[in-house]
């Protein structure tokens, strides 16, 4: 009877105890406008010389669920990408999420608003293969070909209010 009575409270520990162990910490939208302007003013200053430091998975550019990405709007291609690097070079201007959205193009378009913009689309979590919607804070870095961007999974969070945050 005793060992029955460890394995219950075993189990109810478990029950009670494993949402904690894994939980992930996910980014607000104020941090990824918060990291995305930082990331910009950085790339402004360092140039094509700081390209490398958006590559390191590992790096101050990828916290919590999310990650600083770099797009050359111009040549339609990732320019910096920590998660997938395969995605560098690579055209991306045709291609479209699984609701047909051509998302990269509308990264282009509204990061050159005055504050940048959010885009939702979408977009496998890292470490999954069905897609989840994604919005994405896309931002201009200044005197350069390059555009900044991260993004929250957020099925709530409409573009308007998150708009508003960047005003």
């Amino acid at each position: 009877m005793k060992s029955v009575i460890n394995l219950l409270i075993a189990i109810f520990l478990t029950a009670v105890m494993a949402p904690c162990v894994f939980a992930t910490d996910n980014a607000t939208s104020e941090e990824v406008v918060a990291k995305v302007k930082d990331a910009a003013a950085f790339l402004n200053k360092t140039g094509d010389n700081g390209l490398a430091e958006f590559m390191d998975r590992n790096g101050r550019w990828v916290w919590k669920d999310t990650y600083v990405w770099v797009i050359h709007a111009e040549k339609g291609t990732d320019a910096a990408h920590p998660i997938k690097p395969k995605l560098c070079g690579m055209q991306l201007m045709n291609i479209k999420d699984t609701n047909g959205k051509y998302f990269f193009a509308e990264f282009c378009d509204v990061a050159n608003r005055p504050n940048g913009g959010w885009v939702d689309y979408m977009w496998p979590k890292v470490g999954e293969k069905t897609p989840s919607r994604k919005i994405t804070y896309v931002l201009q870095v200044p005197n350069s070909p390059y555009q900044v961007a991260a993004g929250i999974y957020n099925d709530a969070a409409t573009i308007d209010e998150l708009n508003q945050l960047i005003q």
